[in-house]
């Protein structure tokens, strides 16, 4: 089947406009170099990153204009004259740090991000380098593989990539998003104990339904870092604290923690202004750690765990088209979903 000459894409072209910056235009399918494939995207999901470049609020590099998003799945359509890794007809998900492979990231590979750096997944056809893109999990359909780009991985990397969890160690989860309910996901496939957060009954009762050991509701009980150590043995308190809400809900992190404990910052949803409690890892004897994702070989080994526990990712119940891919933006800033953000794309 011949390929199209043109396709549809969201091009963010300016910042600090709200979502004005994000147009939606026809451009060029482009060509695949000789170490790249060209891949028919199927599937996106948006990140709290994707809602924030276009408002300029995004705190690592960006180069504009740039195709939105960095979460897609799909086909490989064509291949470079030199690609060994992958032919037509594999199914591939996005790495989102082209550049960062293996190991630890650099300052080089953090200025390779899909959707900020280089053109990202909104788009029908995209090229990528043949070492930017993995396998497809075979359990997974597009939307559900492409929701692990960003957010599966960053949970992946948070509970592996320093002080890998082990069998019958506890971790906190907060809220219910995506990050967070990877992190309860993957916790409980190795075997360990969850206590998540949440503000509502309804999120507490879907967050048991998968699994979680116990919910606090943070909005009714504002020292829950401290009732979250008195639920561990002997009140020694969790092994990995998966922090997503920012100033707001740092302290209590640092008072669920234990001596030699990892609290991996990745968001900052409550607000991103320090308080003056870092010195308080000194005396909690831990480590705070920040997280940019994660590398092709962690992509590799998490898409290798989620086929051997069967693992899917909860999606947001409305499912988006590329086409009304800002309205997926304006539903998941006011903050109406559940899980990923899906989007098809045709």
């Amino acid at each position: 089947m011949s390929l199209p000459k043109t396709q549809k894409q969201w091009l963010i072209e300016g910042t600090g406009k709200g979502f004005d910056g994000l147009v939606y235009r026809e451009a060029e399918v482009p060509t695949p170099g000789d170490h790249e494939v060209l891949v028919h995207l199927r599937g996106a999901s948006l990140n709290y990153r994707d809602l924030i470049i276009p408002q300029g609020k995004y705190p690592f590099p960006v180069y504009l204009p740039v195709v939105a998003g960095s979460d897609g799945a799909g086909d490989v359509v064509a291949v470079g004259s030199k690609v060994t890794k992958w032919k037509k007809g594999d199914k591939v998900v996005t790495l989102f740090n082209q550049g960062h492979q293996s190991g630890d990231m650099d300052i080089k590979a953090s200025k390779t991000g899909l959707g900020g750096c280089i053109d990202g997944t909104l788009r029908q056809y995209g090229t990528f380098a043949e070492t930017g893109v993995a396998k497809m999990p075979s359990n997974l359909n597009y939307v559900e593989a492409a929701s692990l780009v960003c957010a599966a991985l960053t949970s992946w990397n948070a509970l592996y990539g320093l002080k890998p969890l082990k069998k019958g160690q506890w971790v906190v989860t907060q809220g219910t998003g995506g990050v967070s309910l990877f992190a309860l996901q993957f916790a409980k496939a190795a075997g360990a104990h969850v206590i998540s957060t949440t503000s509502s009954a309804e999120k507490a009762e879907m967050l048991k339904k998968m699994g979680a050991d116990h919910v606090l509701n943070y909005r009714e009980d504002v020292n829950w870092g401290e009732t979250a150590r008195m639920l561990t043995p002997g009140g020694e308190g969790v092994a990995h604290v998966i922090e997503v809400g920012g100033a707001d809900t740092f302290t209590q992190s640092l008072s669920a923690i234990k001596m030699e404990g990892v609290i991996s910052v990745i968001g900052f949803l409550g607000g991103a202004a320090p308080k003056d409690n870092i010195l308080e890892t000194l005396s909690r004897i831990c480590t705070v750690r920040g997280v940019y994702v994660g590398s092709r070989q962690q992509l590799e080994d998490m898409v290798a765990e989620i086929e051997k526990h069967d693992i899917h990712p909860v999606l947001d119940k409305t499912v988006f088209t590329l086409e009304k891919a800002k309205e997926a933006y304006e539903h998941m800033w006011a903050q109406k979903h559940i899980g990923k953000i899906p989007i098809t794309i045709e």
